[in-house]
């Protein structure tokens, strides 16, 4: 780990164990403008960041290969990934690798342009773009969304009552209007 020398090591926020780095990746990535699905490792042991030189370190027990669907790209993670980041760019990257047609070319650098797209780049200076929605998870927070869609169905519900365009209420409820008309 070239990038990750002693003096780095010692002025570094550091964690262990794969629950802690998993939350702390989220939050790295989140901070840098990076999709929260770049990095998809397992059984992490160390994260590392020096947020003064901008350098990052993460361990993990043996290297994966993960298949990004949205894109049909796999990506194979090493068991120490080491870069040096700042906002919306990840420089001088180790230990990540793509696969291109039957080679795995190294990725050295990764960069977002307009919050849209997502540019991987070889040390060769080639480079691959892709829709940054290829790379981002969704969070986990459904309890807030279904709240909405409550309101907008009792909503619904309410604005035939009110006079309104009684078209969608008859074709919904007939019998009901029907009883409404006849009471009345």
């Amino acid at each position: 780990m070239g990038l990750v020398t002693e003096e780095v090591r010692a002025k570094a926020e550091m964690y262990t164990g794969d629950e802690m780095c998993q939350e702390k990746i989220k939050v790295f990535l989140k901070e840098i403008s990076m999709p929260n699905g770049l990095l998809p490792l397992k059984d992490i042991e160390e994260v590392g960041y020096d947020r003064e030189s901008g350098v990052v370190w993460l361990k993990q027990k043996q290297s994966i290969t993960h298949k990004f669907e949205a894109i049909d790209k796999l990506v194979s993670y090493g068991t120490e990934v080491t870069a040096v980041v700042q906002t919306g760019k990840i420089k001088k990257l180790t230990g990540v690798k793509s696969k291109e047609l039957l080679i795995w070319v190294t990725i050295s650098e990764i960069y977002t342009e307009e919050k849209e797209k997502i540019t991987f780049m070889s040390p060769t200076t080639l480079s691959r773009t892709f829709p940054v929605s290829a790379f981002v998870v969704p969070e986990e927070v459904e309890p807030a969304k279904e709240e909405p869609a409550k309101e907008k169905s009792s909503e619904a519900t309410e604005e035939p009552a009110k006079g309104e365009p009684a078209k969608e209420a008859a074709k919904e409820e007939p019998a009901k209007e029907a009883v409404a008309v006849k009471d009345a």
